[in-house]
């Protein structure tokens, strides 16, 4: 087994729908992803869990960010341009998953500096298996930083 395989990374999951955490969530049990998923429901949660502010101190650092775009108080947008834009951030892989398919919102994504831009799908079984494709290219393929 390689390193990869076995050492669970940490996993930030930035998703406002209740609905989409737990398909998410489920896609992790069904899968027996080892990751440890921590979510948040919004930008400014997002941000701060990153840092380590208040109420997130102690959290560990994710080595893989799963972001929605659509989000309340500040929008995956800005969300991953400040990420992107912080040295203590951006060598951290950022995975948008997204229900737009709006072309403007991929070029923005990559021109953000977003490492994968995904959109997900309606179907229950078709989300578990992308959540699964995921995990397994940014865990058990790519190298990421520590």
């Amino acid at each position: 087994m390689t390193d990869a395989l076995m050492t669970p990374i940490d996993i930030l999951l930035v998703e406002d729908d209740p609905g989409d955490v737990l398909m998410t969530q489920e896609a992790f049990e069904h899968h027996k992803i080892r990751n440890s998923l921590h979510v948040v429901s919004d930008g400014v949660e997002a941000l701060q869990f990153l840092r380590g502010e208040a109420p997130f101190e102690g959290r560990p650092r994710p080595g893989l960010i799963l972001l929605d775009l659509n989000l309340p108080k500040k929008d995956g947008r800005q969300v991953l341009a400040e990420i992107k834009v912080e040295p203590a951030l951006r060598s951290i892989p950022v995975v948008v998953l997204t229900t737009s398919e709006a072309e403007e919102d991929i070029l923005r994504s990559y021109d953000l500096h977003a490492n994968a831009y995904v959109t997900k799908p309606v179907d229950f079984e078709r989300f578990v298996e992308v959540v699964r494709q995921i995990d397994e290219f940014f865990v058990t393929v790519v190298k990421l930083p520590h």
